[in-house]
């Protein structure tokens, strides 16, 4: 009995507790001592309360505006949306911020938070990469603006974990147009891979389902097409060897090459 009275009071000092707390942000949300509101703002920023934050500090803008008081208050505006993972908003603001206040000590930091939540905002590798494709040009213009940052090393190690999620999507994408036999689709899918993500880890699979890809589109087309088809197969495939010498799919590569070959000798090529 004493532990569930216990629990009982404990639960009612909660409640009068936040009660309190709310009486007192509806009295300094309604007082008109902006400066008090100001104190109040970034008492709660430093408690990190930034949803009682952000509701003084927009109050204070357009009173602050013009003044000395509002480059800070738009500096904590943008962050407790930040903090309160509305990183569309927040990003919003730090551009704004920048515009607003160029010239201030807080620009290159902002400049860069802005293009940290388009970051954030990154989805997955297998949703829409439009916020992806956006973050990376959002890096980059960072660091066109500002070459000699301190962040500029962040931004690159960023960038290339966007680019990593942008190569899984297009890694994904291609592999499907090949297990869906759609192997016309699959061929410009892998050299367009190969284009973009020439360095990936990756690149030696799609150069062999380039050869793999022409070989079945070859051996399942009509006469007239099949001979060029092959004959590509094995072109790509003297590609692959050159590239990828040592690529675990070197020896199923190969048998392709053979099995074009035999095809392509035990009948008269076509005019």
């Amino acid at each position: 009995m004493n532990r569930y009275f216990s629990n009982f009071i404990f639960s009612l000092l909660v409640a009068v507790f936040f009660a309190s707390c709310k009486e007192s942000f509806n009295k300094i949300s309604k007082s008109s001592d902006y400066e008090l509101k100001y104190t109040k703002a970034v008492e709660y920023y430093e408690k990190t309360n930034y949803t009682s934050a952000e509701a003084l500090f927009e109050e204070l803008i357009p009173v602050f505006k013009g003044t000395e008081r509002s480059e800070l208050v738009y500096y904590y505006y943008a962050y407790c949306h930040y903090y309160l993972t509305d990183y569309a908003l927040a990003g919003f603001h730090f551009r704004t911020f920048v515009r607003t206040f160029p010239a201030s000590a807080h620009a290159e930091e902002c400049a860069f938070m802005n293009a940290y939540c388009y970051y954030l905002s990154s989805p997955k590798y297998s949703l829409d990469q439009s916020d992806t494709k956006n973050a990376i040009q959002e890096m980059q213009n960072f660091v066109n603006e500002y070459p000699q940052s301190s962040r500029i090393d962040t931004c690159n190690i960023l960038v290339d974990k966007l680019r990593a999620k942008l190569e899984r999507k297009e890694y994904e994408i291609t592999k499907a147009y090949f297990f869906r036999e759609d192997w016309k689709a699959a061929i410009p899918a892998c050299e367009n891979f190969l284009k973009d993500y020439g360095e990936s880890p990756k690149s030696d699979e799609m150069q062999f389902l380039i050869v793999k890809s022409y070989y079945l589109l070859g051996k399942n087309s009509i006469e007239a097409k099949k001979v060029e088809r092959l004959e590509k197969s094995m072109v790509n495939y003297l590609k692959f060897v050159d590239l990828y010498p040592k690529s675990k799919f070197i020896n199923e590569a190969e048998s392709i090459y053979k099995e074009c070959n035999r095809i392509l000798n035990e009948k008269p090529k076509l005019k």
